[in-house]
């Protein structure tokens, strides 16, 4: 039977991509019909909004919404939000969206699989109309670290071990995952770090985290590493990146974030012949079932269950 709860009418405000909005009021008219829907800017009734979805929520989100119970992010990140101007009471929740993770991991595996088999230096080369031909090595051969050990850290471990690679993860707390060793905590960060021939970042952005891929990190790692990262633009000091491609401390990279999106047209990574840039497309949420998974939510909230996939404050993600 349904709860009374769930049989009361709430409204939900949509605060994104207007456009998507469309197919996530579709979505909640068949999953949620007692769901007042609106697409920000329309207001409504604020004080009668429990659960807004955002990727940057409205200014003055407290006097906005006096009786907001949960925030919803459409991006697997929260580092977007200032949790600072968030009341303490509502609940905040990440986006867990299957066909997100899914497209992180086919990104994921094309970029490891390119640093592994030189792809980097085969497109400067073709710029150069140069046929220059490498060593073929086998993955087995590589060490891949990935840093990060989420739910699509996770994933993408378990897409790269028919490959053959030697998997090493790492993440602020412990893991234990079949088929890689795992480090936890900046004190085991040099370990993991002395043999990883391919860096992968998927970390959450936090001020633990934040500058982490830079001079001191890439001199941990052997020389020649290569890096990939599929985070965020501020983990990386991106002068740093500069300078050890430079010196043939970092062999290769390819990166999916910058500092500044977009970049300007004179970025010195935008042009650099052994980068790959790509403009922050690894992967998306898709609006049905992004929508289909909040509606679960929403009614798992109503039935008075925890909440999956909300965040810890304390942590920040």
């Amino acid at each position: 039977m349904m709860s009374s709860r769930m049989s009361e009418n709430f409204e939900v405000t949509y605060c994104a991509d207007p456009a998507r909005g469309a197919t996530w009021k579709q979505i909640f008219r068949d999953e949620l019909p007692q769901t007042t829907f609106r697409i920000w800017p329309e207001a409504g009734t604020p004080e009668s909004v429990e659960y807004l979805i955002a990727w940057t929520p409205p200014p003055g989100i407290a006097a906005s919404f006096p009786n907001l119970k949960v925030l919803f992010s459409t991006g697997a990140g929260i580092d977007q939000l200032d949790l600072g101007n968030i009341p303490d009471g509502v609940q905040v929740v990440r986006m867990i969206d299957p066909n997100l993770t899914s497209g992180m991991v086919e990104f994921a595996t094309m970029g490891v699989l390119a640093l592994h088999r030189d792809i980097p230096h085969y497109l400067a080369d073709q710029r150069a109309r140069l046929w220059a031909p490498r060593p073929v090595r086998r993955a087995a051969d590589h060490i891949v670290g990935i840093m990060g050990l989420g739910v699509l850290g996770r994933a993408v471990a378990d897409a790269l071990k028919p490959f053959n690679f030697t998997l090493k993860g790492w993440s602020a707390s412990p893991k234990s995952i079949d088929g890689m060793r795992t480090f936890a905590g900046i004190e085991e960060l040099p370990a993991f770090l002395s043999d990883c021939d391919i860096l992968v970042c998927l970390l959450p952005l936090t001020s633990e985290t934040e500058s982490l891929l830079c001079d001191t990190t890439f001199k941990l790692l052997p020389r020649g590493a290569r890096l990939l990262n599929l985070g965020r633009g501020r983990h990386l000091v991106e002068e740093d990146l500069l300078l050890a491609l430079e010196s043939g401390q970092i062999d290769c990279a390819m990166l999916d974030v910058l500092r500044a999106e977009p970049p300007e047209a004179g970025h010195p990574l935008l042009g650099h012949p052994r980068v790959i840039v790509t403009p922050h497309i690894a992967s998306t949420t898709h609006p049905v079932t992004a929508a289909q998974r909040v509606c679960a939510l929403i009614k798992q909230h109503r039935r008075g269950l925890p909440l999956e996939d909300a965040i810890d404050r304390r942590r920040g993600y």
